[in-house]
């Protein structure tokens, strides 16, 4: 039985030191992560995805955070720096950049387990009693507290964070547990064709969020093993898990709602389709997960803007959004938009027709242009009377890539715009 008492869960957070790893390309993302970070990615109209676990820590209390970038990080240090420098050394409190630097290496970070080797010494410093290892790329919304309260109530000596998901969406996707009766990890399988079959849940398996917590001394002591072994990966997934199971405690920890008891909102954006179909969820009129949750905000650095703006209502000249979302800076200047998610300063032109669809940043639709299904990347300007997502080949003819489930990615350098 977890404490219920505050204190008790303060004074855990306050022991922890969490570490972000932002350093992965995304590369099923394909060109839209040419040029970023997966974690540095917009998602939800004002957000970046980095956001979400950073705003978790901030909220769940734990105010010491290293973010580890490497992969074209350029725009997601801008991001951080703008939007998370904010906080206060001197009280106990940071969000710091941990660059791939060859601390203790000539080589950049090798796996997820030699980035947090690469900086054992940073966090030594800190001398933590805990160590949260988060993932950088996820979108939810997690009091990381609770988890932190089962470890130690459980005793366990690394803790993973897992979620339930149905058996064919995790074939080849994800790693996976095999736990016994009392959620102790028995088994690691590394994104297996077949994974293992929950017995309280059927037609369930139970997938790594790729969030850890870790006992300090514990971690330290792995780590240094990793380290030495030349036939490592130094992955915590392929690498460390399956190393420590058989002769230590690791726990795993199902993300639940606590008030349903049934898995709670968790998305792993890392293809086109994933990405464009947890935007589209935003835009439903209740959707899983809840932006406008004042007790558990999702903080971001945007600029200044002006509300949003739509005009003329002349016939077929009528400038409006419908079950979509839509950013500041946004002007819909006679045309329509519909079941879509419009980021900040967005221009779409007269007699243009947006349809489910996804408009980064910036991105600019000239007159008469019609988009259905697509992602259109940020700067893009789409030119007057150009059609997208209504026929496929058309899309591919023109170097466009259309996904398996029919949603048509368009860039800058697509449109030999830069």
């Amino acid at each position: 039985m977890l404490d219920p008492n505050s204190r008790y869960v303060s004074r855990l957070t306050k022991d922890t030191v969490a570490l972000v790893l932002a350093g992965g390309r995304g590369s099923r993302l394909h060109e839209l992560t040419d040029w970023r970070a997966k974690p540095a990615l917009h998602f939800g109209g004002k957000h970046r995805i980095i956001d979400f676990p950073l705003s978790n820590c901030v909220n769940s209390g734990i105010r010491r955070v290293g973010v580890l970038t490497q992969y074209k990080a350029h725009s997601l240090i801008r991001h951080i720096m703008r939007g998370w420098s904010h906080f206060k050394k001197e009280l106990g409190e940071y969000v710091e950049i941990l660059p791939a630097s060859q601390r203790s290496s000539p080589n950049w970070y090798q796996g997820t387990a030699d980035a947090i080797f690469q900086n054992l010494d940073i966090i030594q410093d800190e001398a933590p009693k805990y160590v949260l290892v988060l993932s950088g790329d996820h979108i939810y919304q997690m009091d990381y507290g609770t988890i932190l309260a089962h470890h130690v109530e459980s005793g366990a000596d690394m803790t993973v964070s897992c979620i339930e998901v149905p058996l064919e969406e995790a074939a080849g996707a994800f790693g996976v547990m095999t736990v016994n009766d009392n959620n102790r990890i028995i088994r690691f399988d590394e994104k297996p064709d077949e994974p293992t079959e929950l017995n309280d849940h059927p037609g369930h398996t139970l997938a790594s969020m790729g969030n850890y917590v870790f006992n300090t001394e514990f971690l330290f002591d792995q780590l240094r093993k990793d380290a030495a072994n030349p036939n490592s990966e130094h992955d915590f997934g392929k690498n460390i898990i399956p190393s420590i199971i058989q002769d230590h405690h690791v726990e795993a920890y199902r993300f639940r709602d606590p008030d349903t008891d049934k898995a709670s909102y968790w998305r792993d954006v890392g293809t086109l389709d994933s990405f464009w179909e947890a935007n589209m969820e935003l835009v439903s009129p209740e959707p899983q997960l809840n932006l406008y949750d004042a007790d558990w905000p999702i903080w971001t650095y945007q600029p200044q803007q002006p509300p949003a703006k739509f005009v003329f209502q002349d016939g077929d000249r009528s400038g409006y959004a419908v079950d979509s979302m839509v950013a500041g800076g946004v002007i819909v200047s006679g045309g329509k938009v519909k079941q879509s998610l419009l980021f900040s300063n967005v221009k779409v032109h007269s007699f243009s027709e947006i349809e489910e669809t996804v408009l980064l940043p910036e991105v600019e639709v000239h007159r008469h242009a019609k988009i259905k299904k697509a992602i259109i990347d940020g700067g893009c300007v789409i030119p007057e009377g150009m059609v997208i997502g209504h026929n496929h080949e058309d899309d591919k003819a023109r170097g466009f890539r259309v996904t398996k489930k029919g949603v048509t990615l368009v860039t800058r350098s697509m449109l030999n715009q830069g």
